[in-house]
């Protein structure tokens, strides 16, 4: 048998290395109980809980703010509820003064109604809507808005918010709040009521808000209601502010928008994810899939991408995986497609928008243009109508009595009137120089500049929908837009110059004629009366058509630029 010597060295070592595990395994002990304790306070939340914390992201973010964010939202749900019946929108709104910083709103709309059974999601649960899950152009898009409002006025008062709607069926009065913690509807009250409240069918919402201030500003409810008015022609406005008075903004257009049509993503924009995820639908070929489920995807180009790709096109589109997506997604940047169809874009039209500015705004001179339809990342079809008002009433007075350019920034012809610096819209406008359209000093110009993006999906920056985040597709369709109304604006100005220079001149020379014709007829011994009228004819020949031009400058305050639908510049 041997025996192995152990020196006391070692007999160390092993007890330092013992001590050295048992405090390890305390130490991983102590960590585990700690990441439990941490992981109690793991929980889920709901998108109103999150909402009731973040408030400023719907758009609450200031006492003035607030009013106008709450109309905006009752007001683009009411022109969005006439349109989907196709019928003419009739909007009322009051608002009145309860006590400081505290006030009532009321809004009426002609739209069919709500059926009961929806009522409590419509105002009392957020991303519920009949929108987002559409790829159709409406003004609001993400079911936020009007629980938005029903949160709001609970968070500031403890009140529900009222509504009272007429269906063909019935008339229902409800008051309803929000169940924050669930995301869920509470119904306070609700009854049936007389249906003479409408003349047919209809809404009205009727709420109680504080930390909210009402001022006659550009950031204020009746600018709000102006500019929807010019954007949306075929709506007539009828607002009586907390002084009691009313504004009827009338009806300028005599049109009635089609009901919006839903349409295909493009496959010039659409991503891979995307792809993948619609492909997952459906258990039909992939290229029956991409015909079927994207625009402007024909057989011919179905023919033209299995040239291109090594992806095989015969099997299940549910079979589809990332990198098939991706070698489709590549091989579709190189093949032409047609422009994405503009039959699910309602834009507001040249000749609406003309009438409307001419109405409301009275410039000397605006000119008007719609580009062609293109498409932004995602796949989703968009347009841009730009105007250019010049003089006359156009921009902005101050309190100084001063004329400063005015900008006016439409999504969907809905009214942005915050986060203007942040704005694709303002980013496009000051990314030209004015000056090469004889604009000098853009900011201090009678100028005012209409943008509207039209999209059955708007990139809003936030959930507030009051900025577009940068797309380079629609940044450079605005800017473009606004160069082509750019040179018209500048053929005008140069040619508005010319003529006062020659009328001046004109002036000059009748002026000197009677001196002039004085000294020759002494120099010659001639007929005053002679040499005088050889003058003025000389005068009449070079400059008689001077006051008939400045006259037809007058006369074109309603001009619209001919070149619809132009190119990229």
């Amino acid at each position: 048998m041997n025996i192995i010597k152990i020196n006391t060295n070692d007999v160390k070592r092993i007890k330092m290395i013992k001590k050295a595990e048992k405090e390890e395994k305390t130490k991983n002990t102590e960590t585990e109980k700690t990441a439990d304790e941490i992981f109690k306070e793991f929980r889920e939340i709901s998108i109103s809980e999150f909402f009731r914390k973040n408030r400023t992201q719907l758009g609450y973010s200031g006492k003035a703010r607030n009013l106008t964010t709450i109309i905006h939202e009752l007001v683009t749900n009411a022109i969005d509820a006439c349109e989907e019946c196709e019928i003419f929108p009739e909007i009322e709104v009051k608002i009145e003064k309860i006590d400081n910083e505290h006030y009532k709103f009321f809004c009426k709309d002609n739209a069919y109604g709500i059926p009961k059974e929806h009522i409590g999601d419509v105002f009392g649960k957020m991303l519920a809507g009949t929108k987002f899950h559409r790829n159709v152009q409406m003004r609001g898009q993400q079911g936020l808005g009007v629980s938005g409002v029903t949160m709001f006025c609970q968070m500031t008062t403890g009140k529900p918010i009222g509504v009272i709607t007429r269906t063909k069926a019935e008339c229902i009065e409800a008051k309803i709040m929000i169940d924050v913690s669930a995301n869920k509807p509470i119904i306070v009250e609700e009854k049936n009521c007389e249906l003479n409240l409408f003349a047919s069918t209809g809404t009205i919402i009727e709420g109680e808000c504080k930390e909210a201030i009402y001022i006659n500003n550009e950031s204020g409810v009746f600018e709000y209601l102006r500019r929807t008015a010019i954007a949306n022609p075929h709506a007539k406005i009828t607002f009586t502010d907390p002084d009691g008075r009313k504004t009827v903004f009338e009806r300028t257009g005599g049109e009635i928008l089609k009901k919006p049509k839903e349409l295909k993503p493009h496959p010039r924009g659409i991503n891979i994810d995307d792809l993948i995820r619609l492909s997952k639908r459906e258990n039909i070929s992939v290229s029956s899939f991409l015909i079927h489920s994207l625009s402007r995807v024909t057989q011919d180009k179905i023919n033209e991408l299995r040239t291109m790709t090594d992806v095989d096109l015969n099997k299940r589109a549910d079979e589809m995986t990332w990198q098939d997506a991706e070698k489709i997604i590549n091989a579709f940047r190189t093949i032409k497609f047609q422009a994405p169809s503009s039959e699910g874009l309602r834009t507001i039209g040249e000749e609406n928008i003309k009438k409307a500015l001419a109405a409301i705004i009275n410039p000397e001179i605006l000119f008007v243009i719609t580009r062609k339809p293109s498409v932004h990342s995602g796949g989703y079809a968009f347009q841009v109508e730009c105007a250019f008002c010049y003089g006359g009433n156009a921009g902005r007075r101050t309190s100084e009595g001063k004329v400063k350019s005015e900008i006016m920034r439409f999504a969907n012809s809905v009214p942005l009137l915050f986060d203007n610096g942040e704005c694709l819209v303002t980013k496009a406008i000051y990314d030209i120089d004015w000056k090469k359209y004889e604009i000098k000093d853009f900011d201090n110009s009678p100028i005012t500049v209409f943008v509207n993006v039209v999209s059955t999906y708007i990139p809003y920056a936030s959930a507030g929908k009051q900025s577009i985040s940068f797309e380079e597709e629609i940044f450079k369709e605005v800017k473009y837009g606004l160069m082509d109304v750019g040179r018209n604006i500048s053929g005008y100005i140069s040619k508005k110059k010319n003529a006062e220079t020659e009328k001046t001149r004109l002036k000059i020379l009748t002026a000197y004629s009677m001196p002039c014709s004085d000294a020759v007829s002494i120099l010659t011994a001639g007929s005053y009366d002679e040499i005088y009228a050889k003058f003025n004819k000389v005068i009449e020949t070079k400059y008689k058509n001077t006051e008939n031009e400045d006259e037809e400058n007058q006369d074109t305050t309603n001009i619209n630029n001919s070149n619809n639908n132009s190119d990229n510049s």
